[in-house]
């Protein structure tokens, strides 16, 4: 069977998917048709398999998948929180779970971390200023918490409490006891981004992330340095928080010297005299 597939079925197999694939094949109200990047997630687990199956496993002598392009993908500019709508939301939090909700959304907002590192995060995870951090593919790298995370901690610490907790060692937990999970973390940053009168269907726990990598960007911190910071394995993925904002823009735009340049005027040319 594996034998069997060309690269036309495949082709076939990615124009229905582009088309008449559903897009939440359990909803009733769902679009056809799944996005270019959803579409490149398919056609590189394909080209994966293939690959070992002919490199590693040595079932066929040659790739047929070898050639398989992937769709175009759009380069979009991260969307992220400014620093005046960052302190907003910080400044917003109150009420129910407040210490422990302030010490996630800064942690995030500081640290750049992703929501999977975060829920996993441990109470032995802390020394001093120093947080271990598992990453992608069990990768372990070392965080500096500067003091707004130490004592945003520290304050959630002193009133986590030890009684009745399932998973002692979790550091951030539910009101039931239980280590949160990312859909606990994913509801609590909309909730407490509506509280603070931002739009929440267009950020979330990643949206923070792209906040805190772009915030130390603009701040002086070197691209490489970022890419320690982020757990990212290529400096390529970095680079998409290198864009630039308006005013960098703006100012370019001034600095050209042929910005000052005028067109001259000349004086109007008088009417055809027709007598």
């Amino acid at each position: 069977m594996v034998r069997s597939v060309k690269l036309s079925d495949v082709y076939s197999y990615m124009n229905y998917l582009s088309r008449d694939r559903a897009k939440h094949a359990n909803s009733p109200d769902t679009g056809y048709g799944l996005t270019p990047a959803a579409r490149a997630r398919k056609i590189a687990a394909i080209r994966s398999f293939y690959k070992y199956i002919t490199s590693k496993a040595k079932l066929m002598d040659e790739n047929p998948m070898q050639d398989l392009d992937s769709p175009r993908l759009k380069k979009a500019l991260p969307h992220y929180l400014s620093l005046d709508e960052s302190i907003q939301l910080l400044e917003s939090v109150d009420g129910e779970n407040k210490e422990r909700d302030y010490c996630i959304l800064t942690i995030f907002l500081n640290c750049g971390l992703r929501i999977s590192e975060l829920v996993g995060l441990n109470l032995t995870d802390i020394r001093n200023d120093q947080l271990r951090v598992l990453g992608k593919g069990n990768k372990e790298r070392i965080l500096f918490l500067n003091d707004a995370c130490r004592q945003a901690i520290d304050d959630w610490l002193d009133v986590r409490g030890t009684q009745g907790i399932i998973d002692k060692n979790a550091l951030f937990i539910t009101r039931r006891h239980t280590r949160m999970t990312t859909d606990a973390v994913h509801y609590m940053i909309k909730k407490r981004l509506t509280a603070a009168g931002l739009d929440a269907s267009m950020y979330s726990a990643h949206k923070l992330r792209h906040t805190a990598a772009t915030l130390m960007l603009q701040n002086g911190v070197d691209v490489r340095t970022l890419q320690e910071v982020l757990g990212h394995d290529h400096l390529n993925t970095t680079q998409i928080y290198t864009h630039v904002d308006s005013d960098d823009l703006r100012t370019a735009a001034k600095a050209n010297p042929l910005g000052r340049v005028r067109r001259k005027k000349t004086p109007p040319t008088p009417p055809a005299d027709n007598k």
